[in-house]
């Protein structure tokens, strides 16, 4: 599956940033999709996850802030986060994993700064 991330950006602290993942397969094919992120001098660290049942993870340090839905065209998640911290820093990465392949998305910028 080919994945195309897109909507990083600066944000203040406390701001808002929609990041969206365009998939070239209905994401109900995948058995995962959703997003990872690389701050620098850091390994890569998993965001949030939606199953292809529809459920939702987050990683503690997003959750409550961070929202993972799925498009009306169902080939499309988006990553809603609110209440931007400096420690979100990062690269983001859209992912998704049918059976045993996984497909990485190019990453999006996401600085946030005063």
């Amino acid at each position: 599956v080919q994945l195309q991330a897109s909507g990083g950006g600066l944000v203040q602290p406390g701001g808002s940033l929609r990041l969206s993942c365009a998939t070239s397969e209905s994401i109900f094919s995948l058995n995962v999709i959703g997003w990872y992120r690389q701050a620098p001098g850091e390994q890569r660290e998993w965001v949030a996850l939606m199953t292809s049942g529809g459920t939702t993870s987050y990683a503690d340090s997003v959750k409550g802030r961070f929202t993972l839905s799925a498009g009306n065209a169902k080939s499309t998640v988006f990553l809603q986060m609110n209440n931007l911290k400096v420690d979100d820093t990062a690269v983001y990465y859209c992912f998704a994993r049918t059976g045993p392949l996984s497909s990485w998305g190019q990453g999006t910028q996401v600085t946030v700064s005063s």
